[in-house]
């Protein structure tokens, strides 16, 4: 396989790439065996987009999926042209209209130390549903775009930009100096995310599960925020978390219009 290509397997990410960039699909493996109606819908969605569907058995597919659950569909597609950097993203924002900035101020997600590919996924289709017009991660301590990452996404990980970043506090300065807020999740901090205003430019960091955020990435935050926690267990997945967070910004700025400078 190319270089420039890559593999997604399962109905949703593979669906995605139908509804969204279906000039981008170079063929889809199907199962023969497989005659549901959901598999029938599926068929007939890429019959419509014009994409070229193969006939697979079931040991073509796993070897083409890795060996993942791949539902009886597997796709080979180029990538999808998303900004090449964090840089390139942020000056598009920029460059929208003045109502537009401010209806939809800068929302990025950063992940500090988030390895496994399940919660990464998961992250970035929580990132997608919430508007999050990125996601940023640290090279060293992250785990990579991948197959698994993708089924898990249902699709986001075609949609969400996903920047994997070399110092990740030199990263969170640059975005200060761009006008963002930087807010950081932690048990010990004094206020809620209920109590923070999410209206403006803002990332939020969260870090792994049971560690959290590096020292020096809780330092460079402007604000600690909270998550309150009501019952016997002491934090939530990372990606739920994500959800809450994300969430919360958008139940501020769909509530009332942000008055923070564009």
């Amino acid at each position: 396989m190319s270089s420039e290509t890559k593999i997604l397997f399962g109905f949703h990410a593979v669906g995605v790439r139908l509804k969204t960039a279906p000039s981008t699909i170079l063929e889809v493996y199907a199962d023969p065996t497989r005659r549901d109606a959901r598999m029938r819908q599926f068929l007939q969605r890429a019959q419509e987009a014009g994409v070229r569907v193969i006939e697979a058995d079931g040991p073509r597919l796993a070897k083409l999926a890795g060996g993942a659950n791949h539902q009886g569909v597997v796709a080979r597609v180029q990538p999808v042209a998303q900004a090449r950097t964090l840089d390139d993203l942020l000056d598009q924002l920029d460059a929208r209209s003045e109502p537009e900035r401010r209806a939809d101020p800068p929302l990025l997600l950063v992940l500090d130390g988030v390895t496994d590919p399940h919660n990464l996924g998961a992250c970035l289709r929580v990132a997608d549903g919430a508007g999050a017009h990125a996601v940023i991660a640290p090279k060293d301590q992250s785990c990579g775009l991948n197959a698994t990452v993708a089924k898990v996404a249902s699709g986001a990980a075609e949609t969400v930009p996903y920047f994997m970043v070399t110092n990740l506090a030199r990263t969170l300065e640059a975005l200060k100096q761009r006008g963002l807020w930087i807010i950081g999740t932690s048990d010990d901090a004094p206020r809620s995310l209920y109590q923070h205003d999410w209206r403006g430019p803002v990332a939020v960091v969260l870090g792994s599960e049971g560690k959290g955020m590096r020292p020096l990435v809780r330092r460079t935050c402007d604000e600690l925020v909270s998550i309150p926690m009501r019952g016997a267990v002491e934090s939530l997945n990372v990606s739920v978390a994500s959800a809450v967070c994300l969430y919360e910004a958008v139940r501020q700025r769909l509530a009332v219009p942000s008055t923070a400078p564009a």
